[in-house]
């Protein structure tokens, strides 16, 4: 048997037919050398897949663009609110691709279904602008809506996951007050590529550890906390969190391992698996058993900590 053909047939792999479609359904916007696309076309295929997997708006949603300082934000607000607190959601793409429109829909239906406003963050992307410039753009504003009065909800997903992390963390060591929770999605927080899930799940389906590789080193983050949560030394002080992951995936050991720390310290922490998910099924809520169910798992924890359930 060839190399090529080995590595397929021993290629970590689901058995649920919703997220294989899914999965093949994400393949047909990539071409085969995707691999050598420059940054302009993986942005390009990238919001391509995103428009295919985004479905309308909940009826009588409203959503409004604007700034906060030099940061693009959009604020969504579902026609019916049961709850004062604020939701601030950070998107995934590896820090290079994503932006307000890639996660729109994720965005309206989290609002919508937990009956909160939310405020999506459009922060700068890799490798035009390296760190910290994101984790600062996010920091802007959530410092904005604190100032506003807001206690928040910070939800990531992937690189969002990492940003929502370690927002979280410089807020505990500015000293700021009014982070309630964190919901953090098949996060990024910085684990050893050598070991655990890494190599377990090194050629997982959606995402590879070669590709966690890439994009760690086209961010060009330091080996610090808030760029890579598992770094902290003292988790005490942090808020509660949501953390869900996917069992095919290669950064399922990071969620796993940052949900355990807190929960030593005593910090409320609610930890999901998902046993047949990959990386990003966030997207396939709506063609996918074990993501709807994700998703369903995923808003209900946020109400809880939203004040909303």
């Amino acid at each position: 048997m060839a190399e090529g053909q080995m590595q397929a047939a021993t290629r970590p792999m689901p058995t649920e037919p919703g997220i294989l479609a899914f999965l093949a359904r994400c393949d047909a916007f990539y071409p085969v050398d995707a691999v050598n696309g420059t940054i302009e076309q993986q942005r390009g295929w990238y919001d391509a897949l995103c428009a295919a997997f985004s479905p309308a708006l909940p009826a009588g949603l409203v959503k409004t663009d604007g700034q906060i300082g030099a940061v693009p934000i959009r604020r969504y607000r579902p026609a019916a609110l049961r709850t004062g607190r604020h939701l601030l959601y950070l998107h995934g793409g590896g820090f290079v691709v994503g932006s307000l429109e890639s996660h729109d829909a994720i965005c309206a239906e989290i609002a919508e279904g937990v009956g909160a406003e939310l405020t999506a963050v459009d922060y700068r992307l890799a490798p035009e602008h390296i760190w910290p410039s994101q984790t600062d753009d996010c920091y802007t504003v959530l410092k904005s809506l604190l100032a506003e009065g807001h206690e928040v909800v910070l939800i990531g997903d992937s690189a969002g996951g990492n940003l929502a992390a370690g927002v979280a963390v410089r807020a505990l060591r500015d000293g700021l007050k009014g982070v309630v929770a964190q919901a953090l999605i098949y996060p990024a927080l910085g684990g050893d590529l050598e070991t655990g899930s890494y190599e377990e799940m090194g050629e997982a389906p959606g995402l590879t550890t070669a590709d966690v590789r890439y994009y760690r080193d086209i961010l060009k983050a330091p080996d610090d906390p808030v760029a890579h949560a598992l770094r902290i030394a003292d988790v005490r002080g942090l808020p509660p969190a949501y953390i869900t992951t996917a069992h095919f995936d290669p950064l399922r050991d990071d969620g796993a391992l940052f949900a355990a720390r807190l929960a030593a310290a005593g910090i409320e922490v609610w930890y999901r698996d998902e046993p047949q998910m990959v990386h990003a099924w966030l997207r396939a809520r709506h063609m996918s058993e074990g993501a709807a169910a994700g998703f369903r798992a995923l808003v209900t924890a946020i109400s809880h900590f939203a004040g909303s359930s």
